[in-house]
């Protein structure tokens, strides 16, 4: 707590930038940021990505409900502003911003192949998660553990591939994650994860970005355009139901079926070859 209050006293003002600054871990900055890597950055890798990233957040939020840790709002309430708190959910261990943040930027930089890009996401992680403990809302350990886990799934995205299932095994995963999701909806992030999880295995569809870079930033607007015009479509449904677990996790997987399937069909973009096949 003693790091946490000098931190918060010491880089607190104006507090507008950290809370500006931590934004860049929410959930609409990782869907833009999804986007990006899927339609952008490595478009032939987006399953592999899409699999280990929903199974980073699925980590973190079974993590958060098993430990139950405290927030240090809730030790010591006037550490934390109430626009601070607002960006808080759930318990503390591990801060799912600092894993989502490691998680995408850390798979992004793996896939530049580039020490620039792989340092300017080292910064953006690690200031990131230093805005949760300044704001009062994470612990040290909850950002050091959240960077450490998201970096263990880096590493397994750059060593362990995904197959490509086929059969049977296309749909066990996916009837499982929806299960799951309605069954277990409590514990934290459970439906969008298996959304997610449920979305990118189901996907056939990997796809060369356009070669031009224009062309294909282009197309990364569109296709965000349209994965963000899907998750406010979702907004008819009354809330008593749009919140229900399995309406939350058919939400994310229609995203990522729009992504993977829907916007390469409109813009035309050529398919890569598969990994191997799991029967």
């Amino acid at each position: 707590m003693d790091i946490v209050r000098a931190l918060h006293d010491a880089l607190g003002g104006p507090e507008s930038f950290w809370l500006a600054l931590t934004q860049f871990g929410s959930d609409y900055a990782f869907i833009v940021l999804m986007g990006v890597y899927i339609f952008f950055v490595n478009p032939r890798g987006a399953r592999d990505f899409g699999v280990w990233f929903s199974l980073s957040l699925f980590t973190n939020g079974l993590l958060k409900t098993v430990l139950d840790e405290p927030r240090p709002f809730q030790v010591d309430a006037s550490i934390a502003s109430d626009a601070a708190k607002d960006t808080a959910g759930g318990p503390g261990f591990p801060s799912g911003h600092a894993q989502i943040s490691a998680t995408i930027w850390g798979s992004m930089a793996l896939a530049a192949r580039n020490r620039v890009f792989w340092g300017v996401a080292a910064v953006l992680v690690l200031l990131i998660a230093l805005s949760r403990v300044v704001l009062g809302v994470h612990f040290l350990s909850d950002i050091v553990g959240g960077v450490l886990i998201g970096a263990i799934f880096v590493a397994l995205l750059a060593r362990v591939g995904v197959p490509k299932a086929e059969g049977a095994w296309r749909f066990v995963v996916p009837i499982v994650a929806l299960v799951a999701a309605t069954v277990f909806s409590s514990v934290a992030y459970m439906s969008m994860s298996m959304g997610l999880l449920s979305g990118f295995w189901l996907t056939r569809s990997t796809f060369e970005g356009h070669r031009n870079l224009g062309m294909r930033l282009v197309g990364t607007i569109v296709g965000i355009a349209l994965v963000f015009a899907v998750y406010f479509a979702f907004r008819v449904i009354p809330e008593s139901i749009r919140h229900l677990g399995l309406v939350e996790a058919v939400r994310y997987m229609a995203l990522v079926l729009i992504a993977t399937e829907g916007v390469p069909r409109l813009l035309r973009l050529k398919r890569a070859e598969p990994r191997a096949v799991l029967n």
